[in-house]
């Protein structure tokens, strides 16, 4: 069975603050419309690699990877 990523968020945020909960939740619907707009980008034919390009470190172990599109036309598609 298949977990979304609201009810994961919702798994992990029982034992965030609310801070924590409230920047969990913008996590999870910003990486929503990123796939979002990965998906209409491969429909208008375009490859999409999402690369990680650096990680940021909060200073007491925490971290967060950081990522660049790359974005190829693929040779066979409509202009």
């Amino acid at each position: 069975m298949k977990i979304s990523v609201k009810e994961r968020v919702e798994a992990q945020a029982t034992t965030m603050d609310d801070a924590q909960q409230a920047a969990m939740r913008r996590v999870a619907n910003d990486l929503h419309r990123l796939n979002q707009a990965v998906v209409e980008a491969v429909q208008a034919g375009l490859s999409v690699e999402l690369i990680r390009t650096a990680r940021h470190h909060g200073g007491s172990g925490n971290w967060g990877d950081l990522l660049t599109p790359i974005i190829v036309r693929n040779v066979g598609s409509p202009q």
